[in-house]
């Protein structure tokens, strides 16, 4: 057997575990269907009235409904859960000892790791493209491209639990962790509110605090979100290629990142 098609089989092998695993947990394809559809109905059909007010803080904003306008963020909320919570398996390997039976195989440690990471990004991907499912009830057009952004914040997000899941000993702590980092990040990428692209920061901060502002334009989900936003429904709230640049940009740092704890 060469060498390339063992590295292969040896990927496969925990991609295919790693998802399969996933696909038998009936609470996280209950989470992935529920999820979107809470925040659809809830947040964006209650909220629309308020988005379309005229004031000059939304009115850029008039051609869309506040769903299509959080959309994005919806299908990225659904990214996110799934590629962060599926590193909870490696905890779980890790006491269970099936790690030291994987890394005392000949198994290569870098296909190990590419395998655990490509199981995370396909069911993040799988319960992204669920939310897909309500883009024609809501108008949103869903342009195959769509696909490359929610690959790479799949990717990132799932290389961000494997980073937390080799530092951390139990489930717990994992799931606190987790959760204190996915909201916060989430709700700091400007998901859920606009801001006017036509402004500049000193104007955005006389609108909202400062220090909101300034989180909002360094948290690197933020322009993930753009790109994705700017996609599907052709509005961006930066320049496009700098969205791009940051999204890939911060997938490659997080992937490396995660790559050399493993490695640990």
């Amino acid at each position: 057997m060469s060498n390339g098609f063992y590295f292969l089989t040896c990927l496969y092998a925990i991609w295919a575990r790693e998802f399969k695993r996933s696909l038998r947990e009936s609470g996280q394809l209950m989470g992935a269907f529920s999820r979107p559809l809470i925040w659809v109905l809830v947040f964006g059909v209650g909220l629309t009235p308020y988005f379309r007010t005229g004031l000059r803080e939304t009115s850029f904003l008039v051609p869309f409904t506040y769903v299509q306008f959080i959309f994005a963020a919806i299908v990225t909320l659904n990214l996110m859960y799934p590629a962060v919570q599926s590193a909870v398996s490696l905890i779980y390997d890790r006491q269970f000892g099936f790690f030291r039976e994987i890394f005392a195989s000949p198994a290569p440690r870098v296909a190990v790791f590419l395998g655990k990471l490509l199981g995370g990004a396909s069911v993040a991907m799988f319960q992204g493209l669920l939310v897909l499912l309500l883009a024609p009830f809501v108008d949103v057009p869903m342009p195959w491209l769509v696909l490359l952004p929610m690959l790479g914040i799949a990717l990132a997000f799932t290389a961000l639990g494997l980073i937390l899941a080799v530092r951390l000993s139990s489930f717990d702590s994992f799931g606190v962790f987790s959760n204190t980092l996915i909201l916060p990040l989430f709700f700091l990428a400007s998901s859920i509110f606009p801001m006017d692209p036509s402004l500049t920061v000193e104007q955005q901060q006389q609108i909202f605090p400062p220090w909101l502002v300034f989180l909002v334009r360094v948290n690197p989900l933020t322009y993930a979100i753009d790109v994705l936003r700017g996609t599907t429904i052709g509005y961006q709230q930066f320049d496009p290629l700098i969205s791009q640049m940051v999204l890939w940009g911060a997938t490659l740092v997080l992937v490396v990142w995660a790559y050399h704890e493993f490695r640990r």
